[in-house]
Formats: structure tokens, sequence, C-alpha cells
């Protein structure tokens, strides 16, 4: 790529990513190529359309999150990396409102220039976990998609302008119960160490 052309390729990036979190998913792509500087064509020549421009976009968090995924699971408790990766999912996804729709549709189009990112994605939960259930620590009969469903939903409340200041709240009564096993009672009334 010529010089120009990747410095309007970023210049792009940097005002999507500025416009989307303003506006949602179903920004408008004229703001988009105001905001960089540049004119529609020049926006249209690199992302000829409005997915393939929110896929560059959200490729580089998906990314992030996918190699997040590998630090927790090489670090720390089960149960703790789960929660923590499936927070900051949530978090990622509220950031750019509307965003949660695209995603759930990419998993199930092999054609949509999200698709790999989202498999990806979702294959990274579930080795989370994955990794959680075989400590004993999340709730067993939950497989990535649920996990997957989960992070939707959790981000969906966060999307919605009457609920957002409640997200966080919503996501520990949420998120925690559905994911966390419940801990093994000893026939005497204590709680075991499970195994």
């Amino acid at each position: 790529m010529r010089a120009d052309a990747k410095k309007n390729y970023d210049l792009l990036l940097g005002a999507a990513g500025a416009v989307v979190a303003e506006q949602g998913a179903e920004a408008s792509l004229r703001d988009v190529a105001r905001r960089a500087g540049v004119g529609l064509g020049t926006l249209y020549r690199h992302f000829p359309t409005r997915e393939a421009l929110l896929a560059a976009l959200l490729r580089t968090g998906f990314d992030e999150l996918v190699a997040r995924a590998a630090e927790l699971e090489a670090s720390g408790r089960p149960q703790d990396a789960l929660l923590s990766w499936v927070r900051e999912c949530v978090h990622f996804s509220t950031v750019y409102r509307g965003v949660t729709e695209a995603m759930v549709s990419a998993i199930e189009e092999p054609e949509s220039a999200l698709h790999e990112s989202c498999v990806a994605l979702r294959a990274s939960g579930a080795r989370l976990l994955d990794r959680a259930q075989g400590a004993g620590e999340a709730r067993a009969g939950l497989d990535g998609t649920d996990l997957f469903a989960l992070i939707a939903g959790l981000a969906w409340l966060g999307d919605q302008p009457a609920l957002a200041a409640r997200a966080g709240h919503l996501f520990d009564v949420v998120a925690r119960p559905a994911l966390v096993a419940e801990p093994v009672v000893s026939p005497s009334g204590g709680a075991g160490d499970g195994g």
C-alpha cells in the first residue's frame, strides 16, 4: 500500500472508531469520511461496504481479546480468568453500540467479513470456559456458543440507554450465577474441596 493510501486508511479507521462509538454500528459513512478529512470515494476505495469498515475496525479489538484470552488461560485461577475475559468482551462490545447484532449474525455467515474474527473470539472463550469447567469452577453444560450468547445478551443490556448505567451491576447479577459452579457441599453441610 502506498504511503498516502496507508495514511488515508489509518485516518479512516481512527475516524470510524470515534464515529461508531458515538453513533453506533449504523454510523454515517459520510460522517466517517468527513471526520477523516477525506472524500466519500476514498472511504469506498478502502472499505467498499459498511461491513468491511466494521470488520477492519473490530478486527483489532477481537485480536486483542483473543490474545487476552491466551494470557488469562496461562495464568490465574480459571474462574477469575473466565469472568475477567467475559467482562472485557462485554465492555468492548458496548464501546461500539450496535455491533452485537453484527457479531451474532457473522458467526452464522461464513461469507461475512467478520466471520473469521468472531469464530476465533468464540473459540477463545470456549477454551477459557473448558478450563474453568475442568477445574470445577464453571457450570457444566455450557459451551462456547452459550458463552458467546451470554456476552451478546450482556452487551445488549449495555447498549440500552436506560440500562447502561446499571451494566456493571447487571453483569454481576447475570454472569456470575450463569457461569460460576456451585460449591460442592460435603455431607456434613460444609463446602468441600470438590474432589
